[in-house]
């Protein structure tokens, strides 16, 4: 169990650096589904890590990170769509 636990924290650091490196670098935009699903999933893997080690801060935190991630992703599919490009 733990090893899996490891790798759900390994994975969502991942996913979330990732997120942000293409970001930084243009290659997608702050509003791009594909954006918002990786740290969506990446504080989802933050969240089983930081609970399994009782590191509450960093759960409560990754969790208010993915609400604020799949409320975008609503907004942005009820606005009639979403692009996972970067422009």
């Amino acid at each position: 169990m733990e090893i899996l636990v490891e790798a759900a924290g390994w994975a969502g650091a991942l996913l979330i650096l990732a997120a942000y490196f293409l970001l930084s670098i243009g290659r997608v935009m702050a509003r791009s589904a594909l954006y918002q699903s990786l740290n969506v999933i990446g504080a989802a893997g933050f969240i089983v890590n930081g609970w399994y080690h009782g590191a509450l801060p960093s759960a409560v935190l990754n969790v208010v990170w993915m609400a604020i991630g799949l409320g975008t992703l609503w907004r942005m599919k009820t606005a009639g769509g979403s692009s996972t490009s970067a422009m």
